[in-house]
């Protein structure tokens, strides 16, 4: 498999400015809300040799991949609050390939990450079946991705989560 589909499984990053139609809204919230699940389905039973192994040549280890998502999540989640609670707020970036290099992302048990997941989560898809239609249009302006709006947003994150479980199985040997 060439290293573009290792590293992109689901394929690239999607970008969409125009609004969701409600059905199409609720399947990608439906993936972030099920995402906790999936990725605990994904690790139970695992043994450290098997949450350091690795997707591709250099790319991180299961147990980093866990690590990283609710790191990435929480970020989302407070960009998306921002959004519905400021004009286009600029939001910050973060390292995620140093964060993943942190002591604990590299050798800490992987269940307080999956409990992290389990209660943002389902805080994040309460807020997010929450806000009225109109709130799902304004948007937070990031330093690379310029202008998003929590529409978009949840696309994103809804592709974050494939992205990562796919990781994860490649990384396990199993089909993506």
């Amino acid at each position: 498999m060439d290293i573009e589909k290792l590293r992109y499984p689901v394929g690239r990053l999607p970008r969409t400015a125009t609004p969701l139609e409600a059905s199409a809204r609720e399947t990608h919230l439906l993936v972030i809300e099920q995402a906790p699940s999936r990725f605990r389905s994904l690790v139970r039973g695992l043994r450290d040799p098997e949450l350091e192994a690795t997707y591709r040549p250099g790319g991180w280890t299961v147990r980093q991949i866990v690590h990283h998502v609710p790191d990435s999540h929480l970020n989302a989640y407070i960009r998306m609050k921002l959004a519905a609670t400021e004009d286009e707020p600029l939001v910050r970036t973060y390292d995620e390939a140093r964060w993943a290099e942190l002591p604990e992302a590299r050798s800490a048990s992987v269940d307080m990450s999956l409990a992290l997941l389990d209660a943002l989560h389902a805080r994040w898809i309460a807020f997010l079946r929450a806000l009225p239609e109109r709130q799902l249009a304004r948007a937070f302006t990031h330093p690379e991705w310029k202008r998003v709006t929590i529409d978009e947003a949840i696309v994103m994150y809804a592709w974050h989560c494939r992205h990562h479980a796919a990781h994860i199985s490649l990384a396990l040997g199993q089909a993506v």
